[in-house]
């Protein structure tokens, strides 16, 4: 096994996992952020899905005076548009994209693994998830934004068009406000994407509203049934 893979929370189901959900926390979080949303989603008890919460490297954010926290990326200004360090996160893509042929390695298809990520964990999602050579189950986006947008309309692969997609965001979030997660659907369906759209009246956060929606979205891309 690669030993170089990113440390992560691993939740397996009773029996042999035939899908994964790896899922990306926010800024200055860790991989048990999530860890605890796996009984709330409150899945058939026959779902044979992996959950993997991954922890970000430790690095300097500049706008947080440099301070070293978990980040899936710098980012070097807090401005509207968000001027984030590139190189980092196509690093941290690379490091989902091999949690990905992990999960391949270990008898799951591609095409039953979905990236989650709120946040920066979103982000990336993004970017790994759109540039994967297969196409996935889907990309769950919370809370979240594309942070360089060159770097997505390069990566993009033309097979991952018809990919399931599912926004979701706060209309009170005054951390990544409403507009950058709108922004990112305009990006994607002039990509030639379909994104889903929710929004709900809350912060930075994710609501017991939002825990159902997700539920019934995960049933329905992995074709969960009870």
């Amino acid at each position: 096994m690669n030993t170089n893979l990113l440390p992560c929370v691993e939740i397996e189901p009773a029996g042999q996992a035939d899908s994964a959900v790896i899922w990306l926390h926010g800024l200055g979080a860790d991989g048990n952020d999530f860890a605890g949303i796996v009984p709330a989603l409150n899945l058939p008890e026959n779902a044979a899905v992996r959950f993997i919460f991954p922890h970000a490297p430790e690095r300097p954010v500049t706008v947080n005076n440099g301070w070293v926290m978990r980040a899936w990326y710098d980012i070097l200004e807090m401005n509207v548009s968000r001027k984030v360090d590139t190189a980092s996160l196509l690093e941290s893509a690379e490091q989902i994209s091999a949690l990905i042929r992990r999960e391949t390695d270990r008898g799951v298809p591609a095409e039953r693994i979905v990236l989650a990520g709120f946040s920066q964990g979103g982000a990336v999602a993004y970017q790994a998830g759109l540039a994967y050579p297969q196409p996935l189950a889907g990309i769950l986006a919370l809370s979240t934004y594309v942070p360089c947008e060159q770097s997505l309309r390069t990566a993009v692969q033309p097979d991952n068009k018809t990919l399931p997609i599912m926004i979701a965001h706060g209309s009170q979030d005054d951390v990544v406000p409403i507009q950058l997660g709108e922004v990112a659907k305009e990006l994607l369906t002039e990509l030639g994407f379909t994104p889903e759209w929710r929004t709900y009246p809350i912060d930075h956060s994710v609501s017991l509203d939002e825990v159902t929606m997700i539920s019934d979205w995960l049933k329905n891309v992995l074709n969960i049934t009870a």
